[in-house]
């Protein structure tokens, strides 16, 4: 089991980053939008994985965090909810925002990740809720990126599901005056909840 990675940036994929390791190895590590965009080419990084190995792919999923990793971990043990699905929904917020919505049964707020239809929803609601309120897991990730490009976020969202006309239409309707990444991001993705 692969538990973290800690290397250089070395190239980005769509939604995910390429590290190189001291060792000469180097793996690509699927990342939340936030994280894509948080973190440029030549930059260090460590991320907690998540490793999926199906018969025909061999994954790792990174997230910041081990309280991250842990609630990663919790979704994807859900039928019917995969890493990507997880990570965009660990792409909405804090962890403690989306733990509160699915106490609260918030369906409306899981719902606005590309994928997670009404039905897996209840089901995140119906197997989580108990476990995500007896546990006390306190972490969240303040992502603080500067300059972003909107390329770079209209690729985020296009890996979370959307059409680039989608992204495009959403980032012309909110401010990109802001430099913290996360702040465009779940801007662009309320709006295109607004349509649905």
């Amino acid at each position: 089991m692969i538990s973290f990675i800690e290397g250089k940036i070395i190239a980005k994929g769509k939604n995910s980053l390429v590290i190189s390791l001291p060792t000469g190895l180097g793996y690509e590590v699927k990342v939340t939008p936030g994280i894509f965009l948080k973190y440029q080419i030549g930059v260090e990084v460590k991320l907690f994985t998540f490793f999926q190995v199906r018969e025909d792919s061999q994954d790792l999923y990174g997230v910041e965090t081990w309280e991250e990793l842990e609630f990663l971990k919790m979704i994807v043990s859900i039928s019917g909810v995969g890493p990507r699905s997880g990570l965009n929904i660990l792409a909405l917020g804090a962890i403690d925002e989306i733990k509160k919505a699915i106490v609260q049964g918030d369906l409306t707020f899981l719902t606005k990740v590309s994928g997670i239809g009404k039905k897996i929803a209840e089901r995140i609601i119906v197997e989580l809720k108990e476990k995500i309120a007896a546990s006390k897991i306190e972490s969240g990730v303040n992502f603080k990126g500067s300059n972003a490009r909107l390329g770079d976020v209209i690729d985020a969202l296009i890996g979370m599901g959307y059409t680039a006309v989608e992204a495009r239409g959403a980032l012309n309707k909110v401010s990109n005056q802001d430099n913290d990444v996360s702040k465009i991001l779940k801007a662009a993705l309320k709006e295109l909840n607004k349509k649905s």
